[in-house]
């Protein structure tokens, strides 16, 4: 397995393969040190079921006419230690609306994926959740900062001064009426409740973050995000575009993570 080299040792010029992952969609791009995309973004539907080796081939895929890169990020909708999967309720569905499926967790727990898609693209990889990935590209590096992503579920990210934090699936916290943030804010529920109803719980969400989390800023991303009327949110909100799930793929390689 090839070494990580330390961030000093990266040229200027080095070229990050970035990818996102979603519960619906799998994305992909080259990206310069500055942010820029420097081959179009791909993108490629979830395949369901998708146990680790229809993952890795399906990413493999995608990513085959960019050319070339020295390295990758990958923003995965789920907990990652150390590289190894720790829970992953998104690709443990056999379905997209569907339930965990025992047998696909199983799969999946502790499965080092990191070690995987260095093997199969023979540069360094750094592997992280996707709301982690989405807040290395917006977070501005002023105290305490939130970042809630909407989509499949619910993700979210914490950074103090500019310091990714180890990651928390928050998202699978108690909420309201016995649910969990992702089981009342989650695509499903948005579907089945309409828009109007999900952006009150939304903002109910914010406020219960913040009485635990104190907050000095909460950035709001993820594919929902759109449906979301920023007018709505408390003054210390900020939407983001969901094109960070890309572009934070190089500034993950800068932070402590």
């Amino acid at each position: 397995m090839p070494s990580t080299p330390t961030p000093t040792e990266w040229p200027n010029d080095v070229r990050t393969l970035a990818i996102d992952i979603g519960g619906s969609g799998f994305k992909a791009a080259v990206v310069s040190t500055d942010g820029a995309m420097l081959t179009q973004r791909v993108r490629i539907e979830t395949p369901y079921p998708c146990p680790p080796e229809v993952f890795v081939d399906t990413v493999t895929h995608l990513v085959h006419d960019l050319g070339s890169w020295d390295r990758v990020s990958v923003g995965f909708p789920g907990l990652v230690r150390d590289g190894k999967v720790r829970n992953i309720p998104t690709l443990s569905r056999r379905a997209y609306d569907g339930d965990s499926d025992p047998d696909l967790e199983a799969l999946w727990e502790n499965f080092h994926l990191a070690g995987a898609l260095t093997d199969a693209f023979n540069v360094p990889v750094k592997v992280a959740n996707d709301a982690d990935v989405q807040g290395c590209a917006v977070v501005e590096g002023n105290g305490f900062e939130f970042v809630m992503t909407l989509g499949t579920g619910v993700g979210t990210a914490l950074f103090l001064n500019g310091k990714l934090a180890p990651h928390l699936e928050a998202g699978h916290a108690p909420f309201r009426k016995g649910d969990t943030f992702e089981e009342q804010l989650g695509n499903v529920a948005r579907v089945a409740v309409g828009n109007d109803r999900w952006q009150r719980r939304l903002v109910k969400a914010i406020a219960a973050y913040h009485a635990f989390l104190f907050f000095d800023t909460i950035y709001i991303g993820g594919g929902n995000a759109k449906h979301v009327d920023p007018s709505i949110l408390p003054p210390n909100a900020r939407i983001v575009d969901n094109t960070a799930g890309i572009l934070g793929g190089v500034r993950l390689w800068d932070m402590d993570s």
